[in-house]
């Protein structure tokens, strides 16, 4: 009996940590999500690695790519690998520069593969995920606390997501995602700028800016 009574109490003294140590990663995400919500737009320019020790790609065996991207709520532009993405809170303009083609959707891409997609960069783990604290890092001089999210979905191509948040700032610092293949993609944001001063058509698709440029519009 005393065996079977020490065996409870550890259990439910591990639940009680594992529900607390859920709620402080929520808080803490919830408060990064109002944050950086509150900003009329953000720039972040960003790099991306990739590595998937099965496959013998290692993190740094490649430069990493560059990217930047403009938000301002849901809608945001982004360019990547050479191609501009623009979502203007309806449709999805994605134009590829170097073939001068464009092709346009409506809405945003859905997220149903798991991913996580700019415009829901801020709330996508609000549904979906279960949370947990991760370690805290000092990176180049800056305090980051990790935040660890499991997909709730089984079937999900993301079995992980580490985000690393600025301890001072409250502000995203660092997004890992882990695959169902064990491909590990992590992006860094390099450099980070609030409340610019934009055009009211930046975030706008200029058909007749492309057709003038023999652009094929699908």
């Amino acid at each position: 009996m005393k065996k079977i009574t020490i065996l409870f109490l550890s259990l439910f003294l591990t639940t009680v940590a594992f529900s607390q140590n859920s709620a402080k990663a929520k808080s803490l995400l919830d408060e990064v999500s109002t944050k950086m919500s509150a900003y009329n737009n953000m720039y972040l320019g960003f790099s991306q690695t990739l590595s998937n020790i099965e496959a013998g790609i290692k993190e740094g065996d490649e430069p990493p790519i560059r990217g930047e991207i403009n938000l301002q709520g849901e809608k945001y532009n982004l360019n990547y690998l050479g191609n501009n993405f623009i979502y203007d809170g309806k449709n999805l303009y994605v134009i590829n520069n170097e073939e001068k083609e464009i092709s346009i959707t409506s809405g945003d891409m859905s997220g149903d593969d798991g991913f996580i997609y700019p415009s829901k960069l801020l709330t996508f783990y609000k549904e979906g995920y279960n949370f947990e604290m991760g370690k805290l890092e000092n990176i180049n001089g800056r305090n980051i606390q990790f935040v660890t999210l499991n997909p709730m979905d089984s079937n999900s191509d993301i079995v992980k997501v580490e985000l690393g948040i600025d301890a001072k700032t409250k502000h995203i610092f660092k997004l890992i995602q882990t695959g169902s293949n064990g491909a590990k993609t992590s992006f860094v944001i390099t450099t980070f700028k609030s409340n610019q001063p934009l055009s009211a058509n930046f975030f706008m698709f200029d058909k007749q800016k492309y057709v003038s440029q023999k652009y094929t519009i699908d």
